[in-house]
Parts: C-alpha cells; structure tokens; sequence
C-alpha cells in the first residue's frame, strides 16, 4: 500500500474536528489506536443543549443510555491532528504500508486493469505510478473524483461560518460540559472543549470583508456578546468558510474510489465529518482487501451503497437538522424544539434514541444492513 500525502508535516495543518464518538472508539480500539489516543485526549460523557445566555441548560444527554449499546460510554474530545499523529506512528509500523509525504495526486486515469496516477512533489518534479484500485482521500477538492468526472451533488448555506480555538475556561464561568450547543437566532454556536483549548463556532455574515470580520477587535466584540468576560480572550487560531453539504453521486469509479470529504462533507455542527470519514474508511478497507484476496468485485458495490446511504439518510439529515434546531428564528418553532429537546432529554427510551442516532451508531447500524 502506497500512501501519498500533499503536506511535508502531517502535523503542519488547521486542527479541526475534534469530537470522536463512541462507534469511531470501537472501530480504533480494534485498530489498536484508541489505547494511544485515551491519554490524550478527554472523556466526554454529557451534552449540553443551552437556550442563549440562560443560566440552566435546555436538555442534558447522558451517553450512559447507551449502555446496551457500547462499551465506551462518552465520546473523547481528541482533536485530528492527534489521531494523525497517533495513526502515522501505528502505520509506520507495518512494512507494507509506504508513505510518502510531500507528493500530490494531480491526475488519475485507469483501464479495465489497473490504474495510473500521476504526481507531484514539492521540487514540481511529476512521475506515474501504477496500482490496483485509488482511493481518494482528498478531502472536498477531491482531484481524482474531478478526473473521473463525478457530480458532488447538494448545496451551500447562505451564512458563513466563524470558528476560533480560544485559551479561555468557559467552564469557571458557567456550568458548560465539554460538548455545548447553544440555541439562539442571532448568536447560535456551538463550545466544544478539546484538550488545551475551546473550540467556539459561530454564524458570520456572508456579505461582510473576512478580512474585517477576522480583525482582533471585531472578534473580541463577539466573544463579549457570546460570554461578556473581564479577562482578554486569547485566539490562538481563526477562520472563516462557507459550509457546503455535498454527497458525490456514486463513491465509485471503476477501479478509483471516495471516502471521507472526498465523498460527502457536511455542517460542523454535530461532530459527523471525520467520524463518518473514518466509517468510510473501515468499511472500504476490509471490503477491498477481501477483493484483492480473490472476492467478487461487487464488494466495492456493496461499499458505496452502505456508505453513500449513511451520508444522505444519517449525515447530511443530522447535521442540516442540527443546523436548523440551533439557528431557528420563529418563536413557536423553538419553543416547539426546546419541548421536544426536554422530552427527550427526561424519557430514557427517548434519550437513548436521540444519543443512538447523534453518535452515529445508528448509521453504521442501518448502513450494515444495506445490501
């Protein structure tokens, strides 16, 4: 196996992604990564729905209702760049897994034999080399889901999207868990704590200069608005994007494949991007190396099909859903929502439904079932 990677540090990227929930903890125990990632990461057992500035939260979701359902009973606040870390040192372990770092995919075409991409290094130099199968791990801007000519079919929201990492302990100042959803029409966020920082999301005007809008003062004007604080916030890093929902048309081509964002990107909100990435990755992985190891090739079939069903009817309904819940102007239309929030929160039968599907376990349930 060949790994090609673009950047020359793995760790030289934006840390995104922070959440892992429990279905992803089982998936990497079996891989033997979860026992690198517990010491570094935090065990997060509740999530807190808040309406705005309230001193008491809507609804309080215990992952203790899902001890039928998982051993691990919380999700682990363990930002990418340590599961990147942590994935790099295990792979590098294994004779048959080569990485090169600095090499970019430009290209790809393929015959009813093989495929052949063709790359870049950092020097500009190009080369080609020949494999069985590609699978494109890209990320959005996927080049080998561009050659192969697949649609990226959905939408883009018409708001932009803030999201800062903040050295700042929100938790001394309000009773926020680790994983926080605030409500509110005007000021909706979502405060996420990773191991060293907060993570904070909020909405941003599309129309205004993101240049301004990222501007210090600007921006500790709204983390004033969010929590008025006498202590300077310290922003250790920033940015600004606009939020697509997207599902490639089919996962596959031939011998070249999708998975993660290359496939399907989403919302923020909910923690579903990398989990969902790495349940593409998984299920493709045993399903092609069976292929290789003389299985029908329909295999690959079988992967888009279970995979492309959990983005559309888990993914993108999840996180559009949460989007809507958290941003929602109408009066009726959030009390409605906060009721429904507070009755699910208060029945155990509801609250383990609501935790089964915002872990994800249901969708990788629903999508082994899809033949």
């Amino acid at each position: 196996m060949i790994v090609l990677e673009r950047l020359t540090d793995l760790l030289d990227q934006v840390r995104r992604a922070g959440t892992i929930h429990p279905v992803t903890l089982e998936m990497l125990d079996e891989l033997g990564l979860y026992r690198r990632l517990e010491p570094r990461g935090l065990k997060a057992p509740l999530v807190h729905y808040w309406n705005g500035d309230a001193p008491e939260p809507i609804a309080v979701f215990d992952h203790a209702a899902l001890a039928e359902d998982t051993r691990f009973l919380f999700a682990l606040q363990c930002d990418r760049l340590k599961v990147v870390a942590e994935a790099y040192g295990l792979a590098r372990d294994f004779d048959a897994i080569e990485i090169r770092l600095g090499c970019e995919m430009t290209d790809v075409r393929q015959d009813a034999d093989r495929v052949v991409a063709t790359l870049r290094d950092q020097t500009g130099a190009t080369a080609e080399i020949e494999c069985s199968h590609l699978i494109s791990c890209e990320g959005a801007h996927s080049n080998a889901r561009k050659a192969m000519a697949i649609e990226f079919e959905g939408f883009a929201f018409p708001d932009a999207t803030m999201t800062l990492s903040i050295d700042h302990d929100f938790a001394a100042q309000r009773d926020y868990s680790y994983r926080n959803y605030i409500l509110s029409p005007d000021l909706w966020s979502n405060l996420f704590k990773w191991t060293d920082l907060w993570r904070l999301v909020l909405p941003a005007d599309p129309q205004a200069d993101p240049e301004k809008l990222l501007d210090d003062a600007v921006i500790h004007e709204r983390l004033q608005r969010f929590y008025p604080t006498e202590r300077p916030y310290q922003v250790i890093a920033k940015s600004i994007y606009t939020v697509h929902q997207r599902v490639a048309k089919t996962f596959r081509r031939g011998r070249v494949l999708l998975a993660g964002d290359a496939a399907h990107i989403n919302s923020p909100i909910g923690a579903m991007g990398m989990n969902s990435g790495i349940h593409d990755a998984i299920n493709l992985g045993d399903k092609l190396s069976r292929v290789l190891e003389g299985a029908a090739d329909g295999l690959l079939d079988l992967y888009v099909r279970q995979r492309r069903h959990a983005a559309i009817v888990h993914v993108q309904a999840m996180t559009i859903r949460n989007k809507q819940l958290m941003a929602e102007k109408d009066p009726a239309a959030r009390r409605q929502r906060h009721d429904e929030l507070r009755r699910a929160a208060g029945d155990p039968k509801a609250a383990r439904e609501f935790m089964l599907r915002a872990s994800l376990i249901q969708s990788v349930r629903d999508a082994a079932a899809v033949q």
